[in-house]
């Protein structure tokens, strides 16, 4: 069965284009188009689309407000379409923050110039968002920022906002798949993931106390664009410190380290953080395996892995690397996943130790203090 699409942009030529790049694939039916927020929402209760693509800035609704009415009145999974700029981080940001799925870059020159790889990544990630777990979208919001944050955290523009509650009807995830872990000293925490991440990472950190005992490396796939205006974000909403890393950075206990989207994080012997240019042969950039790979090296059995909602499989030969040195490795539940992918590889490879729901991985997290 084809996938329905809902194309949403007051840009009548991008309409156009994405209509037509998806007209292109016969697995995918674009069902209607609209032009506002407000359509986009009409649209969505009468056509019952299995994914709709999504414009922020548009006349009438804009579409973040759009996507938190969606979540509310009909949960469907979103794509949004967002610049290539700090802004357009901020806008995809608070958008995933609403409660869409995944974004990706609008830039009009990629498809004049890249057409047919535009073709192929719009409709891979429409196929991975029709097959998002609809359970999760409900649950995927972010929770505020903890009350006990201290002052000197407090945003000055408005952070990740709450979204709206689903509806009461909607089962609960699981709270765990696995026994608790047990207590365990680490030297390091490594965290990789991708589609539904940036809401994941914040649900998780957010628990974590300003006292935490070991340094944490992030890893979430992400443009360039976007990784400082996503440190930034998560700093001023958890009790640990959280910046983009920098070749040279030393770990500290309670601070965790972004990888910088378009380059490759990896510590060397010493355990100092190194940035590096990004290699043309690996599909990701960052890349979970290159990172979680470098850990295994450098800490051996010390280092706790932790995959989390995305498509694909990076961080699962990473993973086996930091088991063979005999390091831990969790791994989230499918129910709690947004796409559930890269978990799967890690649980299909028999390498996770334990499998949790995203509450309770923040919550072991936690207790590790």
């Amino acid at each position: 069965m084809a996938v329905k699409v809902l194309v949403v942009d007051d840009s009548g030529f991008f309409r156009r284009r994405v209509t037509e790049i998806l007209a292109g694939d016969p697995q995918i039916q674009v069902v209607g188009v609209a032009s506002n927020g407000r359509e986009a929402v009409d649209q969505t209760l009468a056509l019952r689309p299995d994914v709709v693509t999504m414009d922020y800035e548009m006349p009438v609704m804009d579409g973040i407000t759009a996507v938190r009415e969606i979540m509310q009145r009909c949960p469907t999974a979103v794509l949004m379409f967002s610049s290539l700029t700090y802004e357009g981080a901020r806008v995809s940001l608070d958008a995933l923050d609403a409660g869409a799925a995944d974004y990706l870059p609008k830039n009009f020159e990629d498809i004049s110039r890249n057409p047919d790889k535009v073709r192929q990544l719009l409709c891979e990630r429409v196929h991975a968002l029709a097959r998002t777990n609809r359970r999760s979208l409900g649950l995927a919001s972010a929770p505020p920022a903890p009350s006990a944050a201290p002052a000197s955290s407090v945003a000055t523009r408005p952070a990740l906002r709450p979204s709206e509650p689903a509806p009461a009807s909607k089962p609960a995830a699981p709270r765990s798949n696995s026994p608790a872990p047990r207590k365990k000293h680490y030297q390091l925490v490594a965290i990789g993931t991708s589609t539904g991440g940036p809401v994941a990472l914040q649900r998780v950190l957010t628990q974590l106390p300003a006292n935490f005992p070991a340094p944490l490396l992030l890893v979430q796939h992400m443009p360039a664009a976007f990784t400082k205006a996503f440190a930034e974000r998560l700093d001023k909403l958890c009790k640990i410190r959280v910046k983009e890393a920098e070749d040279g950075d030393t770990l500290k206990p309670g601070t965790a380290l972004l990888a910088p989207g378009g380059k490759q994080m990896m510590l060397d012997g010493r355990g100092i953080v190194r940035i590096l240019p990004g290699d043309e042969r690996l599909n990701f950039k960052p890349c979970v395996d290159v990172t979680f790979g470098s850990a295994a090296k450098a800490f051996r059995d010390k280092v706790l892995g932790v995959i989390l909602t995305g498509m694909g499989a990076d961080g699962r030969e990473g993973a086996r690397m930091l088991k063979t040195a005999g390091s831990d490795i969790w791994a989230q539940d499918e129910a709690s996943c947004v796409i559930y992918g890269m978990p799967m590889a890690i649980a299909k490879a028999n390498l996770a130790d334990g499998i949790y729901s995203l509450d309770d991985i923040g919550r072991y997290l936690a207790e590790l203090s």
